[in-house]
């Protein structure tokens, strides 16, 4: 909770893979609070009050996943918003003439999520920036297991991160001043 609450400010692209992450933690933990608990936040250095409001937090978190039906696979509707605001953004950004930096951006990483999209197969529904995400947190994933990623993967995920990081200060810059999209 107060790691997800400091990237939430800091940056919208990092909370919203942590908030991946935590889904999965979760999962790990089979969507028990007393091995969360015991396994998993004893090992922070809080204070009892603040382990507890972390308990709390994963408890509801468990309790929404219960709901929404994503105890084993997919993402928390809050997560999903989060990701739709992101994917907004994009639209209204690549939209607009006044953002000539992040429209380059965009086509530089085109290929990379082009080529993702296929090896993805047939069917494949997801949105620019979902693949973006899921290519991020997928070499994350493989770092944590320190599996080996291929020179042509990291090169991407520079490039994917890189565009991501963009669309993330872009986000931070809409809520804290407003970004004027049309011609003024």
């Amino acid at each position: 909770m107060f790691i997800a609450n400091e990237l939430r400010k800091k940056n919208i692209a990092e909370y919203l893979l942590y908030m991946w992450q935590i889904e999965d933690t979760i999962r790990a933990f089979d969507c028990s609070l007393s091995r969360i608990r015991r396994e998993y936040v004893q090992q922070f250095d809080y204070t009892d009050e603040q382990k507890d409001e972390e308990i709390d937090w994963f408890g509801n978190l468990i309790t929404m996943m219960n709901q929404e039906g994503c105890r084993e696979h997919g993402h928390l509707q809050i997560n999903k918003v989060t990701l739709q605001m992101l994917i907004d953004l994009h639209t209204q950004l690549l939209e607009s003439p006044k953002f000539p930096f992040y429209n380059s951006a965009y086509y530089k990483v085109l290929p990379f999520i082009v080529e993702l999209r296929q090896k993805r197969g047939e069917g494949n529904e997801e949105n620019e920036i979902e693949t973006c995400f899921n290519a991020l947190y997928g070499v994350m994933m493989l770092r944590l297991q320190k599996k080996e990623i291929t020179p042509n993967t990291a090169h991407a995920v520079k490039e994917i991160s890189t565009f991501i990081g963009m669309l993330s200060d872009y986000y931070k810059k809409d809520k804290e001043e407003g970004l004027h999209f049309a011609n003024d």
